[in-house]
């Protein structure tokens, strides 16, 4: 069984990504790392030194081809990865589960500002407008969102709270 995690950034994919895969005794993938450790760059590298197109063209590649692999794992997905090329229907013509962690924008906003500049896309974005940019990012990205086959309602949950949510799925 594959567990894919979706949502946008800040909302603990990778955090909740490896408690679950802990508690249900399976590996765990973060793409974004995945995808560092094969082209040997980081993720804000590859943005800066070749481009978005670059990377999205390889992020559906790795996308794939951790698809590809026969072990039970969580995966998870960077913010934008089913919001681009065929990444949503491959993600579900693999017969994986995806999960859709889902806040609202207040909530991401607070989150977020706390690490906002370690996150490349949200460094140049002033803090008072930093909730609007989030707001015209989930509206875009909602249609792809939404394909997922769960979708959790994570506002106010602890980390234990929200790995119990996750948990109940299965």
């Amino acid at each position: 069984m594959k567990i894919i995690l979706i949502g946008y950034m800040g909302s603990g994919k990778s955090t909740l990504g490896r408690a679950l895969a802990t508690a249900k005794n399976i590996s765990f993938v973060d793409l974004d790392v995945y995808i560092a450790e094969r082209e040997k760059c980081s993720v804000p590298d590859i943005f800066k030194n070749k481009g978005e197109i670059y990377f999205r063209k390889k992020e559906a590649l790795y996308l794939q081809e951790v698809l590809q692999k026969e072990e039970d794992m969580v995966l998870s997905l960077g913010g934008g990865t089913p919001c681009f090329g065929n990444n949503m229907p491959l993600i579900k013509a693999s017969g994986a589960v995806s999960i859709y962690l889902k806040y609202q924008p207040q909530t991401l906003t607070q989150r977020l500002l706390q690490e906002k500049d370690h996150r490349p896309l949200l460094a140049e974005i002033k803090e008072i407008d930093l909730e609007e940019f989030i707001r015209k990012h989930l509206f875009d990205r909602n249609p792809y969102y939404a394909q997922a086959t769960h979708i959790i309602a994570m506002d106010g949950l602890t980390p234990d709270q929200s790995l119990q949510k996750l948990l109940t799925v299965f």
